[in-house]
């Protein structure tokens, strides 16, 4: 006869088991995580190319600054 603790786990990875929602969830938050990072990493490029535009190069005492016009 089993213990009332076997068939207490029994019953909770029975119904774990059917239940879907939590393995959607957890792969919802995985593809929101991915997305985060990647929007992320937009946003240090586009910051990282603003920079690279509008640098200011000190050469011998004089400032050189390499700028863009906007478009």
């Amino acid at each position: 006869m089993p213990s009332l603790t076997e068939t207490f786990s029994e019953k909770f990875l029975k119904r774990l088991a059917g239940r879907t929602d939590l393995d959607d969830a957890l792969k919802k938050l995985d593809k929101l995580t991915n997305e985060e990072a990647r929007m992320a990493i937009a946003q240090n490029l586009q910051v990282t190319q603003e920079v690279n535009e509008n640098v200011a190069v000190l050469i011998g005492g004089t400032q050189i600054v390499f700028s863009r016009s906007p478009n």
